[in-house]
């Protein structure tokens, strides 16, 4: 299997997606007065450590704002499914976004996963990937993981971030030192 994986400095592509009420938003792009964006890419609502994660999202959504940075969550989940996980998430803060294509999760160089079963889920679905795009629409950090059990600690990325925002610390996208 061969995959692109969108690296450290890249332009972030295009991404439009419905929310729950059929509005379509680029997620490559920030809203209100933030310049910068970070894009949750989740599972879909057949997945436990999915809700915990958007959940305990939820504390840092204003702390991230304050900061310039705007934040979103999308999976390949469809409208129905993301109404239906509604149930799960506490999450008032976080806007939910749903429909992720194939090609999308491929642009983004997702890990994508088939359904066990069924009960499962019933379409294949893109594993965690947190992309934050900088106000130059340039991948600033990306992590992108093959399984539910890695993804980036919360308070740990959102007090980076701060760091990184702070123009005194002066601080480039790391790894991007040519091989």
């Amino acid at each position: 299997m061969t995959t692109h994986k969108l690296q450290a400095g890249d332009a972030f592509p295009t991404l439009l997606v419905p929310d729950a009420n059929g509005n379509t938003r680029d997620l490559s792009k920030p809203n209100g007065d933030c310049d910068w964006m970070m894009v949750v890419v989740y599972r879909g609502r057949h997945c436990p450590m999915c809700t915990r994660y958007l959940n305990q999202l939820e504390p840092f959504v204003d702390p991230l704002r304050q900061i310039g940075v705007d934040v979103a969550a999308v999976s390949a989940d469809s409208a129905e499914q993301l109404a239906a996980h509604r149930d799960k998430l506490t999450t008032e803060n976080v806007a939910l976004y749903h429909s992720l294509s194939m090609a999308q999760m491929k642009a983004l160089g997702l890990y994508i996963s088939s359904p066990r079963s069924p009960k499962e889920t019933d379409h294949p679905f893109a594993e965690p990937g947190l992309f934050v795009v900088n106000a130059h629409g340039t991948l600033q950090v990306v992590d992108i993981s093959n399984n539910p059990f890695v993804r980036p600690e919360l308070k740990t990325l959102v007090s980076g971030l701060r760091w990184i925002r702070d123009p005194a610390n002066n601080y480039p996208i790391r790894g991007t030192h040519p091989y």
